[in-house]
């Protein structure tokens, strides 16, 4: 089966081409991150308005990367929520028209789903029953996925996602945008055990990282004045690795409880190469196989979208065209 799929949760304007849910054709991302920059994170009208200029000519590069055409597609996939309203009407509203055009099946994607479906686009996959951990700007989640559509949550943050408070520690120290980034670039200069950062919440399967923001935010205060350059690497290695240490603790402590062996990380911030490190470390350590997206298909993409979206055309989901958009949608509810 020959899907197209849509994403524009956010910032990113994105189309691909898939086959069988499992080879990607095409991947094309028109990104916003230049332009929020101005402001230190996503305006979402400006990103809406951002999407409508984008959508047609990104699904028209797809088409043509792909070396296909309209009449060549069997389905739409499009992302339905969990995002920002605005931005993922833009996406949906294309995918229905086109799909009412050609009369072609149509379905609306959750853009978590997606994410943890990025990993069957990759040579190597993991057998059912795993353990996801899906992290990034707008979610930590961790999951028992049983199936494409049989995903149970275990725990999630009970305020900022990790990505954000990146983010928000990049902007209190003055960094710029987009923190994770940043972050991840300048904190392997640095020393991760030069502050002692608290690791919150550590006996719950739920995240908080609220607290870890106010830390960094009292220890700025403490030192008097701004940090050094020279200074810098340090707080962002030992905030990072706060984040790091919690992520990886929870999310093995999940798979301990899964009956299958196998962890799946995904989302933007599973592109950090600490992180990346450390559960591998970890994994190794407890004798469990580690599954990760290459970078590209951890941040938002359409590849991922048009792969889970597969699996729900071929199980006979498909979806009216009266599909409303969700700004919060959580993974197994309709």
């Amino acid at each position: 089966m020959l899907v197209l799929g849509i994403e524009s949760s956010c910032d990113e304007t994105a189309a691909a081409v898939v086959s069988d849910g499992r080879r990607i054709l095409s991947n094309v991302v028109a990104s916003q991150v230049d332009l929020h920059a101005l402001y230190g994170g996503v305006v979402p009208e400006i990103a809406s308005r951002k999407h409508m200029e984008a959508i047609l000519p990104v699904i028209d590069r797809s088409l043509e990367e792909a070396g296909v055409s309209l009449d060549d597609i069997e389905g739409v996939a499009a992302t339905r929520g969990p995002g920002l309203i605005g931005s993922v009407l833009v996406g949906l509203s294309a995918a229905k028209a086109i799909a009412f055009a050609r009369e072609i099946p149509f379905v609306g994607v959750n853009h978590i789903a997606g994410h943890i479906a990025a990993i069957f686009l990759e040579e190597k996959v993991p057998p059912f029953p795993f353990t996801a951990l899906v992290v990034s700007g707008g979610h930590t989640n961790i999951y028992t996925v049983e199936d494409f559509d049989r995903m149970r949550l275990l725990g999630q943050t009970r305020d900022d996602a990790a990505g954000e408070a990146f983010d928000k520690a990049a902007k209190m120290l003055g960094l710029g945008y987009p923190g994770g980034v940043i972050i991840d670039r300048l904190a392997e200069q640095g020393d991760a055990e030069r502050i002692r950062f608290p690791r919150p919440m550590k006996n719950s399967p739920d995240f908080s990282f609220s607290g870890l923001k106010t830390a960094l935010l009292s220890y700025l205060k403490q030192c008097g004045e701004p940090p050094t350059q020279d200074d810098i690497p340090h707080v962002v290695a030992s905030f990072q690795q706060a984040i790091i240490d919690v992520l990886v603790e929870k999310t093995i402590r999940a798979a301990g409880d899964c009956p299958g062996g196998a962890v799946v990380v995904a989302g933007g911030v599973a592109a950090n190469r600490r992180l990346r490190q450390c559960f591998r470390e970890a994994c190794e350590a407890d004798g469990l196989d580690l599954y990760i997206p290459s970078p590209a298909l951890c941040t938002d993409n359409a590849a991922m979208i048009a792969a889970y979206g597969t699996r729900l055309l071929e199980k006979g989901i498909v979806h009216s065209f009266d599909l409303n958009a969700l700004s919060r949608w959580p993974v197994g509810m309709d």
